[in-house]
């Protein structure tokens, strides 16, 4: 299957389970592929017959600087469920969340989830 990755795309979030996230807020990444048939995308050169990356990054940034969830993990449910509603074409959708600086001591590159999801 034919895939149209978006990556490493910022936003800046309230997303947490302590205090200090949920009032400072913080970076989060996102990283996104859909699965979808781009052949006649690719034959007649026609946005119609794909899916715009704008409309794909807009989904993302809605979610991400939208709502906080205590959870990265319901805002990669939250965007897959988005994608699959919003775009027929999708067939699949993997969403990883990068939380590059949680309040974690230690170190560490990041945490992240991957999720994907397809239709029924």
């Amino acid at each position: 299957m034919d895939k149209i990755h978006v990556n490493k795309i910022e936003f800046y979030g309230y997303h947490g389970v302590l205090p200090e996230e949920t009032r400072l807020g913080q970076r989060f990444i996102v990283d996104l592929m859909v699965e979808t048939d781009l052949k006649e995308a690719g034959l007649s050169d026609d946005i119609e017959q794909s899916i715009s990356y704008v409309d794909l990054y807009q989904v993302c940034k809605e979610i991400v600087e939208g709502t906080p969830y205590k959870l990265i993990e319901a805002v990669a449910e939250k965007i897959s469920d988005q994608i699959l509603e919003r775009f027929s074409k999708v067939l699949s959708v993997t969403v990883k969340v990068i939380k590059p600086n949680p309040p974690i001591p230690g170190h560490y590159e990041s945490v992240a989830v991957e999720i994907k999801r397809s239709r029924l």
